[in-house]
């Protein structure tokens, strides 16, 4: 079955987004428009934010496509206050059954789906937070790129920095001002381990080392193969890091792709972990 990345623009239950904000509002009035948007659909929407349960709803009452949704039931409000304590770090696995589970409870409830806008600032603040829920932002995007879920995952840039922000946003699918230069995500048009989108150029190097190990990514029949029909640019060192995940996990990196270069540089390199294939 062809996925949306396929046959054009994500719809409402294929959108996974990375949304760095500078105000608070700011993040409030992308929320609202996501979450109206789902209710539009038909899905049940969430939203997770730092505030108890009186403060959130108030702010979705602001827009009056919400408001209705509140009053109908379809609209959901979690203090991420009052669900994670301070400096917790979540189980990646852990996280992805637990919306698994909401998508199931929306779809039983006769909702199309559930959609999410959550402000996940407080769970990124130190390296372990960080790790953990870059690796769920991956696991999450393979869920939802074939259920009915849909996410906005919003970020303080102003507390975190925008190289946290960065690693955070290379995991999700690509999207206007996602604030990466690539994108390893579970999208995929080919049924491949991963999608990868973008440049992987010199603005690359600290991050995409870092996205490779975070993915997870696991050989299937001896090959990892990675949708690469997105990817613009490759450069010699991407290249390298890839063949040296491949040699750590005893295994070749199969990368679909339209580049040609990518296929010089192999060969040039003598890079035996790695192949590259034409992406149709």
């Amino acid at each position: 079955m062809p996925t949306e990345r396929e046959s054009g623009p994500f719809s409402p239950a294929r959108d996974h987004v990375c949304r760095g904000y500078r105000r608070r509002g700011e993040f409030v009035a992308h929320a609202q428009e996501f979450l109206a948007e789902g209710l539009a659909a038909g899905e049940r929407v969430l939203y997770v934010a730092p505030g108890d349960d009186a403060a959130l709803t108030g702010q979705l009452r602001a827009d009056e496509r919400c408001d209705e949704g509140l009053e109908r039931g379809a609209v959901q409000v979690a203090s991420i206050d009052a669900t994670y304590r301070t400096g917790a770090v979540v189980d990646p696995t852990g996280q992805v059954e637990h919306y698994a589970a909401a998508t199931s409870e929306a779809l039983a409830a006769g909702f199309t789906g559930l959609r999410v806008a959550a402000d996940a600032t407080s769970l990124v603040r130190t390296p372990a937070q960080l790790d953990a829920f870059a690796r769920y932002e991956h696991l999450v995007d393979r869920y939802m790129a074939e259920h009915p879920m849909s996410a906005m995952c919003g970020y303080d840039v102003a507390e975190l920095g925008g190289e946290v922000v960065a690693q955070l946003a290379c995991m999700h699918p690509p999207a206007p001002g996602g604030g990466a230069p690539f994108h390893l995500h579970g999208h995929v048009r080919d049924g491949s381990a991963a999608a990868l989108d973008g440049d992987l150029d010199l603005e690359s190097r600290r991050l995409w080392p870092l996205a490779l190990e975070r993915a997870g990514l696991r050989p299937e029949g001896g090959t990892i193969a990675i949708d690469a029909a997105g990817l613009d640019f490759v450069d010699h060192r991407s290249l390298v890091d890839l063949a040296g995940y491949a040699e750590r996990h005893a295994t070749t990196v199969v990368l679909r792709t339209r580049s040609s270069t990518a296929a010089r540089l192999v060969e040039l390199l003598d890079l035996t972990g790695v192949r590259v294939e034409r992406a149709a």
